[in-house]
Order: C-alpha cells, then structure tokens, then sequence
C-alpha cells in the first residue's frame, strides 16, 4: 500500500483551513446562543412598567420575591437531583473499575490451618464453632489374610529376639537350657 505523502507546506496549509472553519463555526455558534437568550428572555420576562404608587411597588415587590422564592425552590431541587445521580455514576464507576479486575490479585501462599481455626477465622472470635471433619471419615476396618494368621501362629522370629535382647533375655536363655 504505498501512499503518497503530503509536503509539510501542503500539511500546513491544510490545518490553517481547518482551523478557520472551525474558528466560523465557533463564532456562528455564539451568535446562535445569544439569539436564543435574547428571545428566550423577550418571553419569560416581560418589560418592568413601575408603578407611579408606593401600594404599587410594595405588589410588585411581593410578587418578585414570590417569584425569585419558585426558582430557588426548583433550583435546590434540581441541585439535589444532580448531586444523587453525580453520587449514583460514582458508585457505578467504582463497581466497574471492581468489576474489571483492575487490582493486582496477590501471589496466594499455602497456608496450614485447621478447620477450626479456618472457621474463627471467617466468623470471628464470637462465634464458637467446632468443625470435627475427621468424625465425618469413614471407619475402614483392615482385612486379616488367612496366609498372615498362619504366619502369625507359626511363630514371629522377631518375637524371640525380643525376649531374648537384654538381660532378662539371657536369664530366660539360662533357665530354659538348664
């Protein structure tokens, strides 16, 4: 894919031209705003005529505070509702920053601990409970062979040995001979 590059000349020229459209584009959009303010204001505000009387301008008064006491009302509303959903993406965000396993996961090491132990680990030291796992094994009784109880019968030479190691070996030695 061999593509043909543009001169730097060329490369400026090209940003200038970009800049100034949008330089255009940004100037049309003030004037778009303030158009929109200018008509936006013509509406909700009509022109102050100012009574002559002082009765009048008390009214008047009265009914701007009124006024300016909506406003506030809704603008703490709005504030408030913008305050929870700002404290709601925060919290999302912190669950997905979990959820995508940001943190580094420890090397794991062997560790030697009873199942008590494990257990007051987990729950505490006010929970007492006590977790036998080896009364839950199975009992497993050894078969005896009838090749080993004959054996057995016949006699173990390492029986002998023992009864004749040490002295009261020797003194059996002694008295069976004589």
């Amino acid at each position: 894919m061999s593509e043909k590059k543009m001169s730097s000349s060329r490369k400026h020229h090209l940003k200038s031209l970009m800049l100034s459209i949008a330089k255009g584009i940004l100037e049309q959009e003030v004037k778009d705003r303030e158009v929109e303010r200018e008509r936006y204001m013509a509406e909700t505000c009509q022109p102050l005529s100012l009574p002559s009387g002082i009765q009048a301008l008390q009214e008047l008064c009265r009914e701007l505070h009124h006024k300016i006491d909506v406003i506030d009302e809704e603008r703490y509303d709005l504030q408030m509702k913008v305050n929870k959903s700002a404290k709601e993406i925060e919290d999302l965000n912190i669950k997905v920053i979990d959820l995508k396993g940001k943190f580094k996961k420890p090397t794991l090491r062997k560790v030697r601990m009873s199942a008590d132990a494990m257990l007051q680990a987990l729950l505490g030291s006010k929970h007492k409970v006590s977790l036998d796992l080896r009364a839950n094994l199975k009992q497993v009784k050894k078969e005896v062979k009838e090749e080993d109880k004959e054996l057995r019968d016949v006699g173990d030479w390492r029986k002998n040995v023992e009864d004749k190691a040490g002295m009261d070996g020797r003194k059996k030695m002694f008295e069976t001979e004589a």
